[in-house]
């Protein structure tokens, strides 16, 4: 039977970090990296912050990621992601190049950790965090974020609703797992009570990301968050991409790698799958499989599994019982509603807003789509997934 252990998650985190990333130390020769990337907000203001990162000695990491623990990678990441973003869209114009002490190192930690070589939701939202009280639980009043941009406080809380949705879709997820067992014996009865703990955990999922204007404006969100977490794949600003100099085996030619997205996250890939709401193939589907390279290796896998073993449609289908097939819809729609949340969000927060800033396009989304129309389509053929009861 499928269990969260087996992808080094838990019910309690869900895909969050399952160590605590505050606590995550680096080895000495890392150290300046560390006091480098948390002074990004003070840099930033000096107007001359790519020729401060350009002062970093570069560091072959290759022996590290063969020798340090996944977690302290994964902090390494997180502090070279920020500043290779830093460098990237911290002054007026885009560079061609990404100099070799950002370059090599983010190209080695990403080959280890088998993601692309810049800024991933991993390292935005699930490394990006850690707890007040350590004895208390991972929601919005027990945690902070470690790494920042400008440092507002509008970006703190729009990573913070992220992380504390991920934490609460921990029980979603695992629930997720028994439902697949329950289709396989034939339970009606642990369906149902898997069903109805998915549906309770939907509920707060959703009332957590209904408070993100409480903190986060869009305007602010638009200037001052958003501008960071850029790509530069079908990025009007970049062409065909960054050069990353020093890293041999590109030869030199730009490379072109798609933005941090909240669609890089996995809970609703991993409820797609479970519930078998599928989409159809058009440039859409192209773009979800494409970001799938983006996540960590265990959270492929999770998903890849799920999809693999889930009979739960065709099991509820058929079963013939009402109340079963009602609790399926009752998850469906609530999936349904969560991507309708995004769309109103992307709508106020990022559609509505002005730019004269080539690579901050308000039609196009950070990963380097024209999402709106993308949004729509991703709601609908959830909908379209509801059973006849």
């Amino acid at each position: 039977m499928l269990s969260l252990s087996n992808y080094g998650m838990s019910r309690e985190r869900g895909f969050l970090a399952s160590f605590d990333p505050g606590a995550v130390e680096l080895p000495l020769r890392l150290q300046p990296v560390r006091e480098m990337a948390r002074a990004i907000p003070q840099l930033i203001c000096t107007g001359r912050v790519r020729a401060l990162l350009e002062r970093l000695p570069l560091i072959d990491l290759n022996e590290f990621c063969a020798t340090a623990s996944e977690a302290e990678q994964r902090i390494a990441m997180l502090h070279y992601s920020f500043m290779v973003q830093t460098y990237v869209w911290g002054e007026a114009e885009a560079p061609r190049a990404l100099p070799a002490c950002l370059a090599v190192p983010i190209w080695q930690l990403g080959k280890s950790l088998g993601q692309p070589p810049l800024l991933p939701y991993s390292s935005y939202t699930l490394e990006n965090w850690t707890l007040i009280d350590p004895a208390g639980s991972i929601d919005l009043s027990n945690v902070r974020v470690l790494q920042h941009f400008d440092g507002g406080m509008d970006e703190a809380w729009f990573i913070l609703i992220h992380v504390a949705i991920e934490a609460r879709a921990g029980e979603m997820l695992d629930e997720a797992l028994n439902l697949i067992g329950a289709a396989d014996a034939v339970d009606p009865a642990e369906a149902k009570r898997c069903l109805s703990a998915m549906s309770k955990a939907w509920d707060d999922v959703n009332a957590i990301f209904d408070r993100m204007p409480e903190r986060c404006d869009p305007y602010c969100y638009f200037h001052r968050v958003r501008p960071w977490i850029h790509g530069w794949k079908d990025n009007p600003a970049l062409g065909d991409g960054l050069i990353y100099d020093g890293v041999e085996e590109t030869g030199g030619a730009p490379q072109a790698f798609r933005g941090q997205t909240g669609s890089q996250s996995s809970i609703v890939p991993a409820m797609d799958a479970l519930l078998s709401v599928g989409h159809a193939a058009d440039p859409l589907r192209s773009f979800l499989d494409e970001l799938h390279a983006y996540r960590p290796p265990a959270h492929r896998r999770f998903i890849e599994d799920i999809r693999a073993a889930s009979k739960v449609r065709n099991f509820i289908e058929h079963s013939g019982e009402p109340d079963l097939k009602m609790l399926y819809n009752d998850n469906v729609a609530k999936l349904a509603g969560f991507r309708t949340r995004h769309l109103e969000y992307a709508a106020s927060y990022i559609n509505k807003q002005a730019s004269h800033n080539a690579g901050n396009d308000p039609d196009v989304g950070t990963g380097g789509t024209p999402f709106m129309k993308y949004l729509k389509k991703h709601r609908d053929e959830a909908e379209a997934h509801l059973l006849p009861v």
